[in-house]
């Protein structure tokens, strides 16, 4: 369980949250959305003086039905945002949240990024998965399907959870064939999922263990939450925890949040409650 980034390695023996740090004017939940310089440099410090471990530049809404972003425009964004956060923070390990192989390629050699977000697991851009390979840095593989224009309509599953494991099982092998050596499993809650179905596989997430590889969950004020609940993103932080409470009890290394000094407040009970079983 560790993976390699800035050439230190990462050996996860206890969680580690990512801060979300969106570089676009329509992310779902509006008090994410960085779009200035001064705004971006705030968000950074924010994360990481709150504790947060890596920051996550998505510079593409991933909401169900977004708009389309021409490749120019995401990487203008997410590279502005990158070279910025290097600066300040130069030792913090920057991921870049695109399913577009040539956006992470320049993100990662002129820009300093160091980890691989693919929301499509390669399915967007068949070139991704060959970048990760040359690039050498750890990728992270999330399951969806469609994208985000239709992936609300996406949600029929033969055999749920059996399809995500088949998933899964195919594209680490097509990676490790290829020399990726650091792969980090996303289960993409909400992508697309049904709030039931969303809820099936966070009870079934301690079985994603099988994969021997860290798992990184992202439930941070997502729909799953405030539908559930009929509140709203801006109302879901209190289900966030919970939902990130639950995922470190049933092995998620990683969680990715807007709420960074929420998270890892859960992630020192969660660390606390872990030593008290092991005394006992």
């Amino acid at each position: 369980m560790n993976f390699n980034a800035n050439g230190l390695i990462w050996e996860l023996k206890e969680p580690i949250v990512m801060g979300i740090l969106n570089v676009t004017p329509d992310s779902f939940y509006e008090n994410s959305r960085c779009t200035d310089n001064k705004s971006i440099l705030k968000r950074a410090e924010e994360i990481v003086l709150q504790g947060g471990k890596i920051i996550d530049i998505g510079g593409y809404s991933s909401r169900p039905g977004c708009d389309e972003v021409s490749e120019e425009e995401e990487l203008n964004r997410v590279s502005k945002a990158a070279n910025i956060i290097r600066t300040a923070f130069p030792e913090v390990p920057i991921s870049i949240d695109t399913f577009r192989a040539n956006v992470a390629e320049k993100c990662v050699t002129e820009c300093g990024a160091s980890i691989i977000n693919d929301i499509s697991g390669g399915e967007i851009d068949n070139k991704m998965f060959e970048t990760v390979a040359k690039l050498g840095v750890p990728y992270i593989l999330m399951h969806m399907k469609g994208n985000p224009q239709n992936m609300s309509t996406n949600t029929h599953y033969s055999n749920f959870m059996k399809e995500i494991f088949t998933y899964f099982a195919e594209k680490t092998e097509k990676l490790r064939l290829l020399g990726v050596k650091d792969i980090i499993l996303d289960p993409g809650f909400g992508f697309p999922k049904t709030i039931d179905q969303n809820y099936e596989l966070l009870d079934n997430l301690e079985a994603f263990s099988i994969f021997k590889m860290p798992i990184l969950v992202g439930f941070s004020r997502k729909t799953m939450i405030w539908q559930l609940l009929e509140s709203s993103p801006t109302e879901s932080l209190n289900g966030t925890s919970v939902l990130n409470s639950v995922a470190l009890m049933k092995g998620a290394n990683i969680i990715r949040v807007h709420d960074v000094k929420e998270a890892v407040e859960v992630v020192k009970i969660h660390n606390q409650m872990n030593k008290c079983s092991t005394k006992n």
